[in-house]
Formats: C-alpha cells, sequence, structure tokens
C-alpha cells in the first residue's frame, strides 16, 4: 500500500536526491558556484538515487526487493559521499577562498531517510510475519 510511513521515508529521499541536489550549491569559489549538474558524475549518481527510491516506492507489494533496493541506494550514495569527500580534498589551488555549499549534506540526508525507510519495510515484514504464523 502507498500510505505507509516507508512510501514518505522514500519520496523524500527521491526529491532530496532528485530536486534539491540541482537546486543547491555544492561548492563556491571566487564567485563560481558549483551545482551538481555541472558535473557528469553527480548528475548520474544523483539521478540513480532518486530513480532507485521512486522505483522502490512501487514495488510495495514485494517488501524484500524494496529493502534490498533500500540498502542498495544507501551504498549508491555512500559512494556519491565518498565522490564528494575525494574532490574536496584533491582540489587544487586551495588558497583560493572556498566555501562548502548545503549541497554535499544531500547524501547524508538521503541516508538518513533510507535508512528509516528500511528501518519501516522491516517492521511491516515482520508483523505480516506474525499475521501469517496466526493462520
Amino acid at each position: 500500500m502507498l500510505q505507509r510511513i516507508q512510501t514518505v521515508y522514500l519520496l523524500f529521499a527521491a526529491i532530496c536526491s532528485g530536486g534539491l541536489s540541482q537546486i543547491l550549491s555544492l561548492r563556491e569559489t571566487e564567485g563560481y558556484i558549483e551545482f551538481a549538474i555541472d558535473s557528469l558524475e553527480y548528475i548520474i549518481l544523483f539521478s540513480a538515487s532518486a530513480l532507485l527510491s521512486l522505483i522502490s516506492i512501487f514495488l510495495f507489494k514485494t517488501r524484500q526487493t524494496q529493502f534490498v533496493l533500500g540498502r542498495l541506494n544507501i551504498i549508491l550514495n555512500l559512494i556519491l559521499l565518498g565522490l564528494f569527500i575525494y574532490r574536496l580534498l584533491t582540489v587544487s589551488g586551495e588558497t583560493a577562498n572556498s566555501e562548502k555549499g548545503i549541497g554535499l549534506l544531500l547524501p547524508i540526508l538521503s541516508i538518513v531517510l533510507l535508512v528509516f525507510a528500511n528501518k519501516a519495510i522491516k517492521k511491516d515484514e515482520a508483523l505480516v510475519k506474525s499475521v501469517d504464523r496466526l493462520r
């Protein structure tokens, strides 16, 4: 059913990965503001994360597949976070003033939402198994 709490969590994770990643800045260096849309790797990873979240919403009948897709999405966001950290640490010319944008926190927010969704999916699966046991 689509009215479960994990649907809300997955929808917020999809909005975070798909929509907010294109709006919020990642970094600002000497007047140049870098967005996720400026780099092909960021676009691919954010879009894949949003797509996995949306696919997972509509797989509500197969909770185990939904749970696996949630874990895969968490791994994808960890890769994205690792790419952010790698790019920040290997930036050349760090003598220029650079400010980190709020967009760098989007994978962390998405991971937290996906963990909550997986927790709710696991809770639903346990409830269904307990009801089946009573039959």
